[in-house]
């Protein structure tokens, strides 16, 4: 059984920069893909990046903004959110997939306001 906790949500002004971070408890190997998703009101659940062996996905909307980043040995994936515009304001959760299965986080909010 995994277990994710997030943290490092709040509010951020436009332009500033945020850091998210999700740690995983259990069972984590370095072939598990560790991402963030996020889901913005009345809109559905969306990638927002994801890790895998050292390879990034990231979605057109955050490449170049957006930062994935993966700390095996603590079994912590973060997401660096440079530049961000009140578009990112949403809830973000953290995502592991192994070969146990597919596993959430609680989920974070982010909000990007002046």
């Amino acid at each position: 059984q995994v277990q994710l906790v997030e943290s490092g949500g709040g509010l951020v002004q436009p332009g500033g920069s945020l850091r998210l971070s999700c740690v995983a408890s259990g069972s984590i190997f370095s072939s598990a893909s560790m991402g963030w998703y996020r889901q913005a009101p009345g809109k559905q659940r969306e990638l927002v990046a994801t890790i895998v062996e050292g390879t990034a996905i990231y979605a057109d909307s955050v490449k170049g903004r957006f930062t994935i980043s993966r700390d095996s040995a603590k079994n912590t994936v973060f997401l660096q959110m440079n530049r961000p515009t009140p578009e990112d304001t949403a809830v973000y959760y953290c995502r592991v997939v192994t070969s146990a299965g597919v596993y959430w986080g609680q989920g974070t909010q982010v909000t990007v306001s002046s």
